[in-house]
């Protein structure tokens, strides 16, 4: 039994059994970062310098293959404190269940930190550096708040374990790719600012102002975030719990890009996942497949406190641990726009199953078209001055399955869908996802109701009439389209 095992299951003794029960259980920390793909020095990159996660790595774990359950945030964030898929308990939808029709989350199924309550931990969920009040949560289902004590673990009784979730803006910090405020806080905080012209980009992104400003931009939250990761484990070793406490760091999904977030390529489903704590080998580095939702089981283990059976979570340190054949990503509708994507990973491909072809890759979703680099990479097709590989998502159609070799296309620009040399790799793969739409319980394969989405859509028309009365005719325009385009069965 490993020394991790040994704690855990001493701590759940009856406490007058053994001094050994007498020493503190351990506590959990999420760092939870916005926006943001593995662009971290221990994940190899070398245009900045990322020293305090480089260092988690080095006390700690790091997965080199781990995956967000879904590309945008409301829906990861709901499968992560539930430790299930957002497709097993309805909450696939991207900020669903917020106006007059509501989502329940199934009986059986409570929240991570409600487990941790009922074991006698404080709870709490923190902006950095905390405030008084709970933090991002972005659940798409009916949820008590009780289930944070507060945002800040410094409220808990002397003595008291906790488990906190630490939010990080991340890639959100970012500013619009011309200037803003961004840049000056960079400056300030860390002396200086990365520069454009020592970006390298995807090959399918083109070395445009535009988009190399921004990557610059992206870099330095990078960094940004790496000093605030610093500045938290200062804070646990300052108080005297950084021994006793078991860190994940990782991100909600990848940098928020044309080819990244709302989308199953590895640019918005591959994250960072570095763990750190008493009992874990320092410098390990793990290749097997991991799913964010395994915080769930793997953060209770560690705390000795069951793990409920209905979790669709591992415990990665657990002795009888079985690394997944696979790992499956989920993209559904997104705001306003209407979607269904399912990415599986294995080993070394990646297939991706379109469940709507023939509609373009970049529908018109209002958060996304208004960000610069999307708008700069229309003008760049529409000028007819993009390659082959940048050209990709800008189609008006899509392949209904997509298949890449990620041992020789890392990139994901050569489909062999088609391929007869990989028709029985591609019939695996699709086993795999029929397998997985099973056995998980999808519930994308039936599409959402009319009430629901509407339900939704009033509410968000009805902040931008406050907060962005400019954009209220777009997605009304983009609403229409989806509901003219379901009825064409498109």
């Amino acid at each position: 039994m490993t020394s991790r095992l040994l704690a855990a299951a001493l701590w759940i003794l009856p406490v007058a059994t053994t001094s050994a029960a007498d020493e503190p259980r351990p506590n959990v920390v999420w760092i939870v970062v916005e926006d943001m793909s593995a662009h971290f020095g221990c994940y190899g990159e070398k245009t900045i310098e990322t020293p305090h996660v480089d260092r988690m790595a080095k006390e700690g774990v790091r997965f080199s293959r781990a995956y967000v359950t879904a590309p945008v945030c409301s829906t990861c964030r709901s499968a992560l404190v539930t430790g299930t898929y957002q497709t097993a308990i309805g909450a696939h939808h991207h900020r669903s269940g917020r106006g007059s029709e509501k989502i329940e989350l199934p009986a059986h199924v409570e929240l991570i930190p409600r487990l941790f309550q009922r074991a006698g931990y404080h709870t709490s969920n923190c902006s950095w550096p905390p405030r008084n009040k709970v933090s991002k949560t972005d659940y798409n289902f009916e949820w008590d708040p009780a289930v944070y004590d507060s945002g800040n673990w410094a409220d808990r009784k002397p003595g008291q374990p906790f488990f906190t979730q630490i939010q990080l803006r991340g890639g959100k910090l970012r500013g619009h790719g011309d200037g803003d405020q961004w840049p000056a806080t960079v400056k300030k905080t860390l002396g200086s600012v990365t520069k454009p012209e020592d970006v390298p980009l995807p090959p399918y992104y083109p070395r445009d102002e535009v988009l190399l400003e921004d990557w610059a931009q992206y870099l330095d939250t990078c960094r940004y975030t790496d000093h605030e990761v610093g500045r938290i484990l200062d804070r646990l070793k300052s108080e005297g719990v950084l021994d006793n406490t078991y860190v994940f760091f990782l991100t909600d999904h990848g940098v928020s890009h044309v080819r990244g977030k709302q989308f199953c390529y590895e640019e918005g489903m591959h994250v960072p996942l570095v763990v750190r704590g008493p009992g874990l080998e320092a410098g390990t580095v793990r290749d097997d497949l991991v799913v964010h939702v395994d915080l769930a089981a793997s953060s209770l283990a560690f705390a000795g406190i069951e793990i409920p059976e209905h979790l669709q979570s591992v415990d990665l340190f657990a002795s009888d641990y079985q690394s997944r054949k696979y790992v499956v990503s989920a993209r559904d509708r997104c705001d306003e726009t209407v979607d269904r994507i399912r990415g599986v990973r294995t080993a070394r491909y990646k297939y991706i199953r379109n469940f709507h072809p023939q509609r373009p890759y970049l529908q018109p979703n209002a958060y996304k078209d208004n960000k610069p680099i999307v708008r700069r990479m229309r003008e760049l097709f529409a000028a007819g001055t993009l390659n082959e590989a940048q050209s990709l998502q800008m189609a008006e159609t899509r392949p209904p399955e997509e298949l890449y070799d990620l041992g020789s296309d890392p990139w994901e620009l050569r489909n062999l869908a088609e391929d007869p040399a990989h028709a029985d790799t591609l019939a695996a793969h699709r086993g795999h996802l029929a397998e997985w739409i099973e056995k998980s319980g999808d519930r994308g394969r039936t599409p959402e109701p009319a009430s629901m989405y509407d339900s939704d859509m009033a509410v968000y028309l009805k902040a931008l009439r406050t907060r962005r009365p400019e954009r209220l005719e777009e997605i009304q325009a983009n609403i229409d389209l989806m509901k003219k385009w379901a009825a064409e069965g498109k």
